[in-house]
């Protein structure tokens, strides 16, 4: 499995699609679709059902993503309140 980690700036939710695809390229999807399922639990202080809604995507769904992340060995952002 290949990790790719990309510095966006700052301002990156101000960046529009056909900027961000191109720091993507050489991902795998599987690869893209963890760093963004993680990064939005982190954003949401790991708040599952937040990053759900964010997410666009059931509890139940997310859930089970957590669940063969963490299988992997894959640290997933604990809720803080």
């Amino acid at each position: 499995m290949t990790t790719v980690h990309v510095a966006a700036p700052q301002d990156a939710q101000f960046l529009a699609p056909n900027q961000i695809v191109p720091l993507l390229i050489g991902a795998t999807v599987d690869e893209v679709e963890r760093e963004l399922v993680l990064q939005t639990l982190a954003r949401c202080d790991g708040n599952r059902t937040r990053a759900a809604r964010v997410l666009g995507l059931s509890v139940r769904t997310l859930r089970n993503k957590i669940r063969i992340y963490a299988a992997s060995g894959i640290e997933v952002p604990a809720y803080h309140d």
